[in-house]
């Protein structure tokens, strides 16, 4: 029963750290758009960087925990 706790902290730790890093570029993505904009910058390259950023990061986390 120990180890049924040990290994659904494990997967929770694993499932935590992936559903984070999306949600950081994210914030960090809007707030550097939202700095720019205001100032006249346009900034619809950080627009594609955070979905190009988001796709390779999605389908990466996809292939890694999930086609192994």
């Amino acid at each position: 029963m120990e180890k049924l706790k040990t290994n659904q902290r494990k997967i929770h730790r694993k499932i935590t750290a992936i559903s984070a890093i999306p949600l950081l570029i994210t914030i960090v993505s809007g707030t550097i758009y939202s700095i720019l904009q205001p100032l006249g910058v346009d900034a619809f390259w950080l627009i594609k960087w955070h979905r190009v950023i988001l796709a390779l990061l999605i389908c990466n986390l996809f292939t890694r925990y999930f086609l192994v």
